[in-house]
């Protein structure tokens, strides 16, 4: 269900852009932008400090060098200084720790991204580990994770955090609304479920998965639909209600390129607000790294 009042960036819902059958499209990338513009703001209303954002990849796969690339292209738009640490594939278990623990040491580093997947003879675990909560922008350890589940301040993991941004900046209506997230991995899904269900969201939320017998039912219990788990086009238009609002945060590679969880051409056509694949919520993964970032040097007392 959508609200016609103006969202917290004082947007109305109604003025959005639409798909052609009238659907309220959730511009991922469009919100990323006003994200790196407000940041930019907010860095040179503080003086312009040195805010920095170090990222370390290993290896050379080569998607996960083009998220590197963006993920530094847009700090540097922000105004944020941007490091980026690469080892070789043949790089050892101690020479990816030694590296991590460099930029944790470096007061000059305020938040550390760690590029998953690491190559298959290491273990990201004590890589993870090595993180503290401050630094940790992407959300990801144990201690960043208990810190959520208490709602304790914290990093929230950057794809359901873009989520839960997208819903605010277009006024999705989430208080007493029932939601469906497909997908548990604590990447996406648990973190997910607990933002929506935290107080001041207030949705009844679901957790659903691949084998959930009776997926279809449970999803067209929903006014929200994320869909986050990895499958492709595994949600089609008998998943969704006429009017909710379904998001796509699954990513899979077919022979017919990239393509998400969501049937996007059948959704639109009953959804009321839907993410494109592209341009919907990897966009908000990237800003909402940013903006870890910038709450990451407000924490260690550099902004």
């Amino acid at each position: 269900m959508l609200q016609s009042s103006a969202d917290n960036h004082g947007v109305v819902s109604t003025s959005a852009e639409r798909t052609p059958a009238g659907a309220i499209l959730l511009d991922g990338n469009r919100l990323r932008d006003e994200t790196v513009v407000r940041l930019r703001g907010e860095i040179a209303a503080a003086g312009d400090p040195p805010v920095c954002l170090a990222t370390v990849l290993v290896g050379s796969d080569a998607p996960s060098r083009i998220y590197v690339n963006m993920k530094h292209r847009k700090a540097t738009e922000a105004g944020m200084e941007s490091r980026g640490i690469e080892l070789p594939d043949t790089a050892t278990q101690a020479e990816v720790e030694a590296a991590v623990a460099a930029l944790v040491a470096d007061d000059g580093v305020h938040g550390i991204l760690v590029q998953l997947p690491l190559p298959a003879h290491l273990d990201p675990e004590p890589v993870l580990a090595l993180l503290p909560p401050e630094k940790d922008v992407d959300g990801l350890t144990d201690r960043s994770l208990g810190r959520l589940v208490r709602d304790l301040p914290g990093h929230v993991p950057c794809t359901p955090l873009g989520v839960m941004r997208l819903i605010e900046r277009y006024g999705i209506a989430t208080q007493g609304q029932r939601a469906v997230v497909i997908g548990r991995s604590t990447l996406v899904g648990l973190p997910q479920v607990l933002l929506l269900g935290r107080r001041g969201c207030d949705a009844t939320v679901t957790l659903a998965h691949s084998r959930t017998d009776d997926l279809i039912d449970v999803c067209r219990s929903a006014d929200i639909i994320v869909a986050a788990a990895g499958q492709a086009h595994m949600i089609g238009v008998d998943h969704v209600r006429p009017g909710a609002t379904v998001i796509d945060v699954g990513v899979s590679r077919t022979e017919a390129g990239i393509v998400g969880d969501v049937d996007f051409d059948a959704v639109q056509a009953v959804a009321g607000a839907i993410t494109p694949m592209p341009g919907g919520t990897g966009p908000m993964t990237i800003g909402c790294l940013l903006e870890n970032t910038v709450a990451a040097a407000r924490m260690l007392g550099a902004l």
